[in-house]
């Protein structure tokens, strides 16, 4: 017998059949004899449909009663799922974020799990009754009802398997697990059966949406089994799982797990700065005061006195970008500055590379070969990025999946 917490997002409880659907799911184990948690989402669409009649009342709502607002969505996933699993014969309890509790700070819409009290939940699992608890919700220390920001039930999930201690978090989406690079262009791409925490939480930072980065950075931080399955059709998906766990049970880890891509990108270029100390907060600082995330880094050393600076930033954050970096080009008296919105970048992950050399080569001799220019490179302990045009995209990916043979 173990405890399982499962995780079905909106898309999965869209309506009453898909809600009998995930009822069948959680009754199998429960017919195992395992013991069943189960954190759900608004179903699909919810969340949109309540943003908006708010958003008819006020152009910025007020963000505690949005928090109220909003977590109605789970509230009525909780009891209809809790009916359904009631109605096949199991029975079933259902709590909200506040019930159990889920206390978070005080921050609204954007609020972070401080500690659970799994004591309740505990209780009722071990009276044989299955515990469906509203994902994306919680309690702040005055009391006012809060939630988690985008994600949160992802992280609601895994944040209950820790405080529960439960033998693994299981996260039902819309994909039977997390694959080698995106099907849509690479069709041959492979379903991994398993991968590491910082794998994942490379290929979730750099563009691969099948699972948020809290939920993994909490996963990784409580050493919580994660496994990826489909709601939609059976499968053992892919297990996320700490590095220690593949020493164990693989001769050998591959090169590479995966090829992650953006195509959220843009490249700002500041010409002809001059080249002294402290200039790359001089062009920073003001960058990072607007609340604008750079990526990606490169400054070339000058020759005449001047350097060239050039950083990444989200498109939606290009234009904000370029009016501060313009202001500060006329400070320091640079020569120029430009900016480029059709780029992408792409990544090739792997903990593999952490013993093995040659891969850095084997993907620049890849796209060269394509005639594919690479703009920046970027790289740490399991990842090599690079930045090129955004036509190229799919024949790039293509040949990386190609030259190290992950279909494989």
């Amino acid at each position: 017998m173990a405890l399982i917490v499962q995780k079905y997002g909106g898309t999965s409880v869209g309506n009453i059949e898909r809600i009998q659907n995930v009822a069948n799911k959680v009754a199998k184990y429960a017919d195992d004899g395992h013991q069943v948690v189960v954190a759900v989402s608004a179903m699909s669409g919810e969340t949109n449909r309540l943003t908006a009649m708010a958003k008819e009342i006020q152009d910025r709502p007020n963000k505690r009663e949005m928090d109220v607002l909003l977590t109605t969505g789970e509230q009525v996933t909780i009891a209809l799922l809790s009916m359904a699993l009631e109605a096949k014969g199991y029975p079933a309890v259902s709590y909200t974020g506040w019930q159990v509790p889920i206390k978070t700070n005080e921050v609204h819409t954007k609020a972070r799990i401080e500690r659970i009290d799994g004591t309740k939940i505990l209780q009722q699992v071990g009276q044989g009754k299955v515990v469906v608890v509203a994902g994306f919700q919680g309690i702040s220390p005055d009391g006012d009802i809060t939630t988690l920001g985008r994600g949160g039930s992802d992280t609601t999930a895994v944040a209950l398997a820790a405080a529960l201690n439960a033998d693994e978090c299981q996260i039902y989406t819309d994909v039977d697990g997390v694959y080698t690079t995106d099907p849509r262009v690479v069709p041959q791409a492979k379903r991994l059966d398993t991968i590491t925490y910082d794998e994942m939480l490379e290929l979730a930072s750099l563009g691969a949406k099948v699972l948020q980065i809290r939920s993994v950075e909490f996963a990784s931080k409580y050493n919580v089994p994660l496994r990826v399955l489909s709601s939609m059709q059976e499968g053992g998906g892919t297990l996320i799982t700490s590095e220690d766990k593949f020493k164990d049970n693989e001769m050998e880890k591959p090169l590479i797990s995966g090829i992650a891509f953006s195509r959220d990108e843009a490249k700002l270029m500041i010409l002809g700065v001059p080249d002294k100390p402290g200039v790359a907060f001089q062009i920073l600082g003001p960058i990072s005061d607007a609340n604008i995330e750079v990526d990606m880094i490169i400054q070339n050393q000058g020759v005449d006195g001047t350097t060239d600076f050039t950083f990444t930033v989200s498109r939606n954050d290009v234009d904000t970008a370029f009016e501060i970096l313009q202001a500060t080009a006329d400070k320091l008296g640079a020569r120029e500055v430009l900016s480029d919105d059709t780029i992408v970048k792409i990544s090739m992950v792997g903990v593999g590379m952490k013993s093995h050399s040659g891969i850095a080569s084997t993907m620049f001799k890849t796209l060269a070969d394509q005639n594919i220019n690479i703009q920046m490179i970027g790289t740490t302990e399991i990842k090599i990025s690079v930045v090129i045009e955004e036509s190229f995209l799919e024949l790039a990916v293509q040949s990386l999946h190609d030259a190290f043979e992950l279909d494989k």
